[in-house]
C-alpha cells in the first residue's frame, strides 16, 4: 500500500459566515493598474466581494479607493475596523495596518513589525484561508517580492482558489512569479482576464453537489476507486486509505476548475489526461508547513523537553531525528535551529543527523536546495534569520551551512519502504489525519520499532496515539509529545522489508555539501533480483561508498585498519584495488558495463583469482550515479590461471618469467594504462577549465559593467523618483487648492469628457442633479435634473461641435433662478477635452430687480396722478425726470424739460436769489422753498413756489435734488 504523508497541514473546513466566495486581492508596485484591469472587467452583479490588501506608504493618505471607484461599478470603500464584508463590495486596506477576517468581518491592526519585514497579504491569506475555508479566493497581482506565496498555500490547503497574474503582463514580477513558482496557483492570466475566469467558477460551483453528499451516493464509489486506480498506474501511489471526505474535496475543487459535473465524468476525463492526474496528485500532496509552526510547541521544546532529553546524553553522542511528510523542509530545518539554541544554552556539544522524507519529490529537491521566498520573515524573527540564515539571492533566504550539514533529505513512503532505526525523535505531524483508522494503527507501531528506548514521538495538534496507548507515553498532552515505552509484552506487530541497508556516513565526515540519497531498499532488492545468476555483489553510490551488499564478500573486501569506512577502495583486498578503480573510473565517464578477468585477490598468493563485472545501474531514475560490482571466485587451478594469464603478457628479451615476474610485468601494463588515461583525462579536463575559465573571465567583465550600468539607473531613478515625488506633492497641493476654489465659489460645476460622460462635479451640483460619487464616469444623459425644460445633453452637443460659450438664465423646480454657462474645457495645450457646466445662483438678484421694477411702477403711478408738478434733477440743476403736471404747468415735454440749463427755468429778476437758495440747500443740506416766476416754454411768466430737498448717500453727501412745483394763486 503506498500512501502520501501530506506534511504540516490541517483538514480543511468551510466556512458558514457568508454565503458568497470572499476573493482575497494582493498586489505591489504595478498593483493600482492591474488592480484597475481587473475590477474594470468585473460586472456589478458577480457575486463576490474583494478584499485588496497592497503595500502602501503607511505616512501617505491612500487614494486608492477614489481610483478604484472611477474603473469599475462596484461600490468602493476604505476598510474601517469592524467593518462587516458585503456582496459586491471592494474593501480596500488602509495604510499602516494589518488585517484579518473573522466571522466575514474584517478587523484592522497596527502593523507589529518594521516596514521592510511586513508581509499584509500573507497574514491576511492566512486569515482568509482559516475564516472562509473553500469559499476563499486568493489573487496575486504585479509586485516586487514574494508576499502571499505563504499564504497562498494555506488558501489551497483549504480547498480554496488561487490565481496569479502572468508574468509577462505584470508591470513587477516579483510576487506573480514568485506565487507561479509553487506550483499550486490554479490559473495565470493577465488581470483583465481574471474577471470570466472569476464568473465561471462561481456560477458553476453553486451547480454541484455538497461533498458530503457526493459520499453517499452508490456511483460515487465507484468512480473514486476508479480515480484511486488511475493515480495508483502513474504515480505507484496508494489513496485507498486516505480518508474519503478529504479525497473528495479535492476532486471537487478540480471539478469546479475544469466546470464538470459529475464525478463520474471526471474519471473520464482523468483517464485520458496525465497531466490532470498528476495535477490531482499535487492537490492530494499539498503539504502546507512554514517555520516554527505552532510556535507553543517550538518554545516547548526549547525550554523544557529537549534541555531534560540532552541532560541524559555524552558529549560526542549522535541524535538522531526523523520527519517523515517534511514537504518543503521546513519543519526539519526548525528542529536543526531549536536542537542548535538548545546546545548553545547547554553548552554542550553533540552530532546531529536529521533524516527529513517525504513522497514528494519536488518538495524533496526544494528543501535540499536550503533557498526560501523572503516571506519567512512572517514566522522567523529577526535574531534567527540574522544567525541561521544569509541573504544572498535577491527575494531569498538560504539557510547557513552549518544547519544544512545536519539534514539529510530523501524520497520515501512511510509506508512502502523501511524505516530509519535508532531514533532520538521522530516528529510526525499533521500527517496522520489524512490516513484512515487502520492505517495509522500500523504507523504507531513502526514509530515504536524506530525510536530507542526513552526516545520521543512529536504529533500535530489534531492528532492522537489512537489505542496503542501502550507503546507510548505523554510527556505533554497539550503539544502532543510522548516517550517510548520499552513495554516487551506489547502484541503490536511491525511489518517491514527485511533487508540489509548500509546508511551513508553522517555529513559531519563528508568532505563537501553533496546531497545524499537515502536509498529504498526494497528497490535496491528488486533492481538485483533483475539481473540472472547474480553472483556476490556490492552497490556503491557515484564517491564509492557501498550502501548494499548482496550474498557473501568476505573473500575480497574486509574492514579495513582506522577509522571505520564504507568506500569500497580502502575494503578491497590489495591485489584488487588498482584495477577496481580503474574499472570503476571507465564505467563511471562511459556508462558502460566493465569486465575484470583472472584477477589475483592477493598479491602474495597469485592462484587465488577473481573476475570482477563493474556495472551502471540504469533501470532507475533516482538510482543515478550507483554502480553493482559482481565478485565471481574462479576455481584454484594455478595452471589455468597461468595459462590464462600467459596470454596476455608481452615478452620479457624472451626468457622465461617465474609467476611473481608475470604478476608484476601485469601489474606494470595496467599502472601505464592507467597512467596515460588519467594524463589523457588530465590533459582534457584542463583544456575545458582554461576555456571555463576564459568564459567566466568574460561574464565576470560582463556583469562588472553591468553592475556599473545598474548602478547608474539606481541614481537616475532615484533622481527621477525625487522628482515624481516633488510633482505629485505639488499636484496634490493643486488639487486641494482647486478644490477649495470651487467650494468657496459655491457654483455647481460638471466637467463631461469628450463622450459627455461625468468626469467631476462640486457638491453644490448634487441639489440641481442627483449625483454621488459612484456616478463619476457614467453619461450625462443617464440623470434627471431639476431644470424646467433646459437640454443639457443637446446644450453640450451643440458645444462641443462650434465651441462657442452658451448663456441662458434658467429656474429650478423649486423656484431658484440660475445662470448656465456652457463652455469647451481646454487643456494646458489647447486640446478640447469635454464641456465645463455651470449654474451660478442668480435667485437673490433676481428677486430683487422684480422689487425694483414693483417700485418703480409704483412710483411712476403715484407720480401721475399727484396734482403738484414733481421732478428730479442733478446737483447742477440739470433735469432728470418730471411728471406730468410738472410738463402742464411749464408747457415744455419730458424731453425738453430735461434740455434745460436748469430745471427750475429762472426769471432773470429771480435768477440770482435763486440759485443762491439752490446751492445753499446743497450745501447745508437745507430745505428749499421759494416762490419766483417761472418762465413757461410758451414765454409767458407764471408766479410759482417750489419745494426741494437733496438726496444723500450712506455718508450723508448729496447726490440729487428732488422737489415739487405749484402755482400760486
Amino acid at each position: 500500500m503506498t500512501t502520501k504523508q501530506p506534511s504540516n497541514s490541517r483538514e480543511q473546513k468551510t466556512s458558514t459566515s457568508t454565503g458568497f466566495p470572499i476573493v482575497g486581492v494582493g498586489a505591489s508596485a504595478g498593483g493600482l493598474e492591474a488592480c484597475e484591469s481587473l475590477f474594470s472587467a468585473i460586472s456589478a452583479d458577480i457575486g463576490l466581494s474583494f478584499v485588496v490588501v497592497v503595500h502602501l506608504d503607511p505616512t501617505h493618505v491612500s487614494l486608492m479607493p477614489e481610483l478604484l471607484q472611477k474603473k469599475t461599478k462596484l461600490r468602493v470603500s476604505q476598510v474601517v475596523d469592524g467593518t462587516d464584508v458585503e456582496i459586491n463590495h471592494i474593501y480596500v486596506i488602509p495604510p499602516d495596518k494589518e488585517m484579518h477576517i473573522l466571522k466575514g468581518t474584517l478587523y484592522l491592526t497596527e502593523t507589529r513589525k518594521p516596514r521592510q519585514q511586513n508581509l499584509p497579504i500573507d497574514l491576511f491569506f492566512r486569515s482568509l484561508a482559516e475564516d472562509q475555508g473553500s469559499n476563499a479566493i486568493a489573487i496575486i497581482l504585479s509586485g516586487t517580492g514574494s508576499d502571499g506565496s505563504s499564504g497562498l498555500k494555506v488558501i489551497k490547503e483549504a480547498c480554496g482558489m488561487v490565481m496569479a497574474q502572468s508574468v509577462p503582463s505584470a508591470k513587477y514580477d516579483g510576487m506573480p512569479r514568485s506565487a507561479v513558482a509553487t506550483g499550486l496557483v490554479d490559473f495565470v492570466l493577465p488581470a483583465n482576464e481574471m474577471a470570466e475566469k472569476l464568473a465561471s467558477y462561481v456560477k458553476f460551483g453553486k451547480t454541484l453537489p455538497d461533498p458530503s453528499n457526493m459520499v453517499e451516493q452508490p456511483t460515487t464509489a465507484i468512480s473514486l476507486q476508479k480515480i484511486i486506480s488511475i493515480i495508483l498506474s502513474q504515480t505507484e501511489n496508494d489513496f485507498s486509505q486516505y480518508k474519503q471526505n478529504t479525497i473528495i474535496r479535492r476532486i471537487e475543487r478540480r471539478m469546479n476548475l475544469h466546470q464538470i459535473e459529475t464525478i463520474g465524468d471526471y474519471a473520464a476525463f482523468l483517464k485520458n489526461n496525465r497531466r490532470e492526474v498528476n495535477t490531482l496528485f499535487k492537490d492530494l500532496l499539498i503539504g502546507v508547513t512554514n517555520f516554527f509552526r505552532d510556535i507553543d510547541v517550538f518554545d516547548m521544546l526549547k525550554a523544557e523537553a529537549l534541555p531534560s532529553f540532552l541532560s541524559t546524553k555524552v558529549e560526542g553522542d549522535v541524535i538522531r531525528v526523523w520527519v517523515p511528510g517534511c514537504s518543503t523542509g521546513e519543519e526539519a530545518y526548525s528542529l536543526a535551529i531549536t536542537l542548535v539554541e538548545v546546545m548553545t544554552q547547554m553548552n554542550r556539544r553533540f552530532s546531529v543527523q536529521i533524516f527529513g522524507t517525504d513522497i514528494d519529490e519536488d518538495a524533496i529537491k526544494k528543501a535540499r536546495s536550503g533557498l526560501f521566498p523572503t516571506s519567512i520573515e512572517a514566522d522567523v524573527s529577526t535574531e534567527r534569520l540574522t544567525r541561521f540564515f544569509e541573504q544572498q539571492e535577491p527575494g531569498q533566504y538560504r539557510i547557513r551551512k552549518s544547519i544544512r550539514d545536519m539534514l539529510i533529505f530523501a524520497p520515501q513512503n512511510v509506508l512502502k519502504d523501511p524505516p530509519f532505526t535508532k531514533l532520538d525523535l521522530v516528529s510526525c505531524r499533521n500527517m496522520l489525519i489524512y490516513f484512515n483508522t487502520d492505517l495509522q494503527k500500523r504507523l504507531m507501531p513502526l514509530f515504536h520499532y524506530s525510536i530507542k528506548p526513552g526516545g520521543l514521538l512529536l504529533l500535530g495538534s489534531s492528532e492522537s496515539l489512537g489505542q496503542s496507548t501502550d507503546l507510548f507515553t505523554a510527556v505533554n498532552k497539550k503539544c502532543k509529545l510522548f516517550k517510548r515505552e520499552d513495554n516487551s509484552t506489547t502484541n503490536s506487530v511491525v511489518t517491514m522489508p527485511h533487508v540489509q541497508t548500509v546508511f551513508p556516513r553522517p555529513p559531519e565526515a563528508r568532505e563537501d555539501n553533496k546531497p545524499i540519497v537515502e536509498v529504498s531498499a526494497m528497490d535496491l532488492v528488486g533492481a538485483i533480483l533483475d539481473e540472472t545468476d547474480t553472483p556476490p555483489c556490492v552497490i556503491i553510490d557515484d564517491e564509492n561508498d557501498i550502501v548494499y551488499i548482496h550474498g557473501r564478500t568476505g573473500h575480497v573486501l574486509e574492514p579495513a585498519e582506522g577509522k571505520p569506512s564504507a568506500n569500497i577502495l580502502t575494503m578491497t583486498r590489495p591485489g584488487l584495488t588498482a584495477e577496481l578503480a580503474l574499472a570503476i573510473h571507465k564505467v563511471r565517464s562511459s556508462q558502460k558495463t566493465c569486465v575484470l578477468r583472472n584477477i589475483p585477490v592477493d598479491e602474495d598468493d597469485p592462484s587465488v583469482c577473481v573476475d570482477i563485472t563493474v556495472k551502471p545501474v540504469l533501470k532507475q531514475s533516482s538510482f543515478v550515479g550507483l554502480k553493482m560490482v559482481a565478485f565471481t571466485q574462479l576455481k584454484n587451478n594455478q595452471e589455468t590461471s597461468q595459462s590464462a594469464k600467459s596470454e596476455s603478457l608481452p615478452s620479457v628479451s624472451g626468457d622465461l618469467l617465474t609467476s611473481r615476474e608475470q604478476a608484476l610485468v601485469q601489474e606494470l601494463s595496467h599502472v601505464k594504462e592507467s597512467l596515460q588515461t588519467t594524463i589523457e583525462e588530465l590533459k582534457t579536463s584542463n583544456e575545458e577549465l582554461q576555456s571555463t575559465n576564459e568564459e567566466l573571465q568574460s561574464n565576470n567583465e560582463e556583469m562588472e559593467t553591468s553592475k556599473e550600468e545598474l548602478q547608474s539607473l539606481n541614481e537616475e531613478s532615484t533622481t527621477v523618483n525625487a522628482e515624481l515625488q516633488s510633482r505629485i506633492e505639488e499636484l496634490a497641493a493643486s488639487n486641494d487648492d482647486m478644490k477649495n476654489l470651487l467650494d468657496s465659489t459655491d457654483i455647481a460645476t460638471i466637467f463631461l469628457d469628450t463622450d459627455l460622460c461625468v468626469r467631476r462635479f462640486t457638491p453644490r451640483t448634487t441639489s440641481i442633479i442627483p449625483l454621488v460619487t459612484i456616478d463619476a464616469g457614467r453619461p450625462l444623459k443617464h440623470f434627471a435634473s431639476n431644470l424646467v425644460d433646459v437640454p443639457l445633453v443637446d446644450m453640450a452637443t451643440q458645444v462641443l461641435q462650434d465651441l462657442a460659450v452658451q448663456e441662458k438664465e434658467v429656474w429650478s423646480k423649486d423656484g431658484l433662478a440660475y445662470q448656465l454657462r456652457m463652455r469647451p474645457y481646454r487643456t494646458t495645450g489647447n486640446m478640447i477635452d469635454g464641456v465645463v457646466i455651470t449654474f451660478e445662483d442668480i435667485t437673490l438678484l433676481k428677486r430683487t430687480q422684480l422689487k425694483m421694477h414693483e417700485n418703480a411702477q409704483l412710483f411712476l403711478t403715484l407720480s401721475n396722478f399727484t396734482p403738484v408738478g414733481l421732478f428730479h434733477a442733478e446737483l447742477s440743476g440739470h433735469g432728470r425726470l418730471v411728471n406730468p403736471r410738472w410738463c402742464e404747468i411749464s408747457g415744455w415735454t419730458p424731453e425738453q424739460a430735461m434740455s434745460l440749463a436748469h430745471i427750475l427755468n429762472f426769471h432773470p429778476d429771480d435768477e440770482k436769489r435763486m440759485k443762491s437758495a439752490w446751492s445753499n440747500t446743497i450745501n447745508q443740506n437745507a430745505e428749499f422753498n421759494e416762490s419766483y416766476k417761472f418762465v413757461c416754454a410758451s414765454g409767458k411768466i407764471v408766479k410759482v413756489n417750489v419745494q426741494a430737498t437733496t438726496v444723500q448717500d450712506k455718508q450723508d453727501r448729496p447726490m440729487s435734488v428732488v422737489g415739487t412745483l405749484r402755482i400760486e394763486k
